[in-house]
């Protein structure tokens, strides 16, 4: 059967798409919906002027507000209706997964299959709801405050900013959804990476601009590019780079026959934790320059000495950036991946790790394994994260190369081919299987 597939998946190619009827209805659907949410970027929130928002901004894309924007697919920026984007859901999802280590009723739900899973959505629906609303009411209120930016401040624009904000995160959660089920993909992903991506022709006309201008040298631009190449085929390595465990399952009768005896593996990825820590770590860090910002200096000298520090390409910003990046990476392994629960598994399905008693021994050899590889993807993480840092210290690049951007491009591209792969291996299985059938109806 591996073998079939293998040939299967050698022989993939455009006569084969052109044929997967499904498969191309699949990838229309996903294009119109990331196309509706791309349309819902440039539609504003009413009773806010353009002009003064657009000068507001230019002060504080350097904070919280710049990543945001990074997500949003430049809507913070025009503050249109899908301002908030995704990210409300994202942080419920989080929240949610961070409470099911600590409240028993989460864990128990986790544990029912489907319908506690379908019980656990919900409940990460309520959450974006109340997050959506909490910010979008914080966004309306630093609206008020901005100058000249709200027409007509007072309660009647924050209601109305709030309704809409959180309008827009709920149907980009509807739309999500929608994509995962009809299109191909994870739809929450689909449309960050549609955000991050429209921002990338304008940043790289930027920099081929600042090339003309002479203001950085044509061999540094070559550098970078080739750069970029490395960076991504490392990325590529790495994200789909796996310890595999193996696991052997022992051989019982049943009747005259002996089933088992079969040996599996167990897949422990090197970058368990994605690209959580990234977003934890600089959302923490950006924290200090987005109040500083908001404060337009006035603040106390203490905050505006920390705000210097912690500028982008310090050496503070650098050292807490990977300190913190390193955290959550052991932090966030440690939520989704517990070793117990699957040495627990293996015992229940009679399988064991050969050298490895199985329970609590097997469990403490995950978890000593699990440990040294997360060593490795936080220093692979750090790595990928620092590079923009250093690039915009040294060398004045104007947009933010590597980092979690990149890894989001990468990591939902690897994962949309992969499912696109098993559409096609799906519909020449079935092709495979009707003709079977037609040459058993003519014998």
């Amino acid at each position: 059967m591996a073998s079939a597939a293998e040939q299967l998946a050698a022989n993939l190619n455009f006569a084969a798409f052109a044929k997967a009827d499904e498969l191309k209805k699949r990838i229309w659907f996903t294009l119109g919906a990331l196309i509706i949410y791309r349309l819902g970027t440039y539609i504003p929130l009413p009773g806010i002027d353009p002009a003064a928002l657009a000068q507001v901004f230019k002060q504080q894309q350097s904070g919280i507000l710049g990543i945001f924007d990074m997500f949003a697919g430049g809507a913070v920026g025009r503050m249109a209706i899908f301002a908030l984007a995704i990210m409300p859901y994202i942080s419920s999802s989080i929240i949610i997964q961070l409470m099911t280590s600590v409240s028993k009723h989460l864990e128990a739900l986790k544990k029912e299959g489907e319908q506690g899973r379908k019980t656990i959505n919900q409940y990460t629906r309520y959450g974006t709801v109340i997050l959506a609303a909490l910010q979008g009411y914080g966004i309306a209120v630093g609206l008020e405050g901005a100058q000249h930016v709200v027409i007509d401040p007072g309660m009647f624009f924050r209601a109305t900013t709030v309704i809409t904000l959180v309008g827009g995160t709920m149907f980009l959660m509807w739309l999500g959804e929608q994509i995962t089920s009809r299109g191909v993909g994870n739809g929450i992903s689909l449309i960050i990476f549609a955000g991050i991506v429209a921002q990338l022709p304008h940043a790289i006309a930027g920099t081929l601009e600042l090339g003309r201008q002479g203001a950085i040298a044509t061999g540094v631009i070559i550098f970078l590019t080739f750069m970029v190449v490395a960076v991504i085929m490392a990325i590529v390595f790495i994200e789909r780079a796996q310890r595999r465990l193996i696991v052997q399952y022992p051989k019982r009768q049943v009747g005259n026959k002996m089933y088992g005896g079969d040996s599996s593996h167990l897949p422990l990825k090197l970058n368990t934790s994605g690209v959580i820590p990234p977003i934890f770590a600089s959302s923490l860090l950006l924290l200090p320059i987005t109040i500083a910002n908001f404060t337009a200096g006035q603040g106390p000298d203490w905050l505006n000495t920390i705000t210097a520090l912690l500028g982008h390409g310090q050496p503070l910003y650098m050292a807490f950036y990977a300190a913190g990046i390193i955290f959550f990476s052991f932090f966030y392994t440690a939520i989704v991946f517990n070793p117990k629960d699957t040495a627990d598994n293996l015992k229940k399905y009679g399988g064991f790790i050969p050298g490895i008693r199985p329970g609590e021994r097997t469990a403490n050899y995950i978890d000593y394994v699990l440990t040294r590889l997360t060593v490795l993807g936080a220093l692979y993480l750090t790595l990928v994260c620092l590079l923009p840092e250093f690039l915009i210290s040294q060398y004045k690049v104007p947009f933010y190369f590597g980092g979690t951007s990149l890894l989001i491009v990468v990591s939902v591209t690897m994962d949309t081919v992969a499912q696109i792969q098993s559409h096609l291996l799906a519909h020449q299985y079935e092709g495979l299987i009707k003709k079977s059938k037609l040459r058993g109806a003519r014998r």
